[in-house]
């Protein structure tokens, strides 16, 4: 009888959150063909279902992610998929909020992972670091793209061209990470972020991160052109009568998505 395979990446219920938990704790959650398929299918899952209102990402054992599977990349395996980049994340448009929750390494494409979330919650003593240069390759996978954006342009030139690491309190420092927490702590303190921002109305959430992709690098006028047609949509929403009614009445809101 065949042992059935354990799973390279698990998902779990937690109130509206859906916390995905990166499970190779063996090769420290390194990313590898069959993890990324699997993390794309995670974010499937989140987006599917309405009542899931946010995701966190955090990986088994104490390690967030080594980043890409450098002995399955030697085998040929790709650690990306197609139209969503590494890990089936980098590249991907996720419409719900999705937080990294990082204890220990978060290394190359790990920290790359953590780029491409929304928010970032850190241990104290989490390492971030993008250490391709010394491999001969750069962060392709959105870190020489996102990290400039995150923080001051020299600071990120730094971590770049010396692929030296910083921990959680100096990404703290740096604005890298919007929680710091002690060791252990982080997955708790991002579930706990996430249920704040699931009170939110969960169409003007998703309208806040197509309004910041669109306005990425475009100038004002197309900026605000995108965002006057998300506020018209948001304006014949159930939501918006729902939000402004809870407010009259000064009851919580009950959101429909609608």
């Amino acid at each position: 009888m065949n042992t059935p395979t354990p799973p390279v990446v698990r998902t779990e219920r937690i109130g509206s959150t859906l916390l995905i938990t990166l499970d190779r704790p063996e090769a420290r959650n390194a990313v590898n063909a069959a993890v990324a398929t699997a993390l794309a299918g995670a974010l499937d899952e989140l987006e599917a279902d309405p009542t899931l209102r946010a995701g966190v990402l955090t990986g088994e054992g104490g390690t967030f992610s080594a980043g890409m599977d450098l002995k399955a990349a030697l085998r040929g395996e790709s650690p990306e998929v197609e139209g969503r980049g590494f890990g089936g994340l980098t590249e991907a448009e996720p419409t719900k909020p999705l937080i990294a929750a990082v204890e220990g390494f978060a290394m190359g494409g790990g920290f790359e992972l953590a780029l491409a979330c929304d928010l970032i919650v850190a241990a104290e003593d989490a390492r971030f670091g993008l250490p391709e240069v010394k491999r001969g390759l750069i962060a392709a996978g959105g870190g020489v793209i996102r990290l400039p954006k995150r923080v001051p342009h020299h600071l990120a030139m730094e971590l770049l061209l010396t692929g030296e690491p910083v921990d959680g309190r100096r990404a703290g420092e740096l604005g890298l990470a919007n929680r710091v927490t002690a060791k252990g702590q982080a997955v708790a303190e991002a579930l706990r972020l996430a249920e704040r921002l699931a009170e939110n109305a969960p169409l003007a959430l998703a309208a806040v991160k197509r309004v910041v992709r669109a306005a990425d690098g475009a100038p004002d006028a197309e900026a605000f052109a995108f965002q006057r047609g998300e506020m018209k949509t948001l304006m014949a929403s159930d939501d918006v009568r729902e939000g402004m009614t809870a407010f009259a009445e000064r009851r919580a809101p009950r959101w429909t998505g609608r």
